[in-house]
């Protein structure tokens, strides 16, 4: 009886660590959105835990006119689906500046400002060092130039190693 319940035990145990989700401790590559207006942003994702990771974007765009950057911060929890998919959520926030050549009327020519972001997604890691996710990102803006919410679909192309 003894026996049996260790070996009981034993592959719940198995079970429970082969069903867990498997996020890779970096990955890094390309965010393809409308980002505000950036466009596609550089993604770095840091495993913090099994199931946490801190994700840093950066987005910059010029023209001939005007320069931009965006730089966000998302710290998200990571749940595992059915086979190589995840699901996650995160929250964090960022900072923004843009400058124009041109001022407009009132004089000014730049604006830099704070934002607070939510994160869902999914993901599919593939066999190969590959993570594909597509993900909703709404961003309330607080400043002068982005001071209300926008809402930001990408689909995201990462490295992992």
């Amino acid at each position: 009886m003894r026996k049996l319940f260790l070996l009981a035990i034993s592959i719940i145990g198995f079970t429970t660590v082969t069903n867990a989700q498997d996020i890779s401790n970096n990955a890094i590559g390309l965010r393809l959105g409308d980002s505000d207006g950036m466009g596609a942003e550089i993604s770095y994702q840091r495993a913090l835990t099994d199931s946490n990771r801190l994700e840093v974007d950066l987005g910059w765009r010029n023209g001939n006119d005007y320069d931009a950057f965006k730089l966000t911060g998302l710290y998200q929890w990571v749940y595992g689906l059915d086979g190589n998919f995840n699901w996650y959520v995160g929250v964090g926030g960022g900072l923004s500046s843009f400058s124009w050549d041109n001022p407009f009327p009132n004089g000014d020519n730049s604006e830099t400002f704070l934002f607070a972001a939510g994160d869902i997604g999914i993901e599919y890691n593939f066999d190969i060092p590959l993570l594909l996710s597509l993900d909703f990102r709404p961003e309330l803006g607080f400043g002068n130039y982005n001071n209300d919410l926008d809402f930001d679909i990408a689909l995201g192309i990462r490295y992992q190693f």
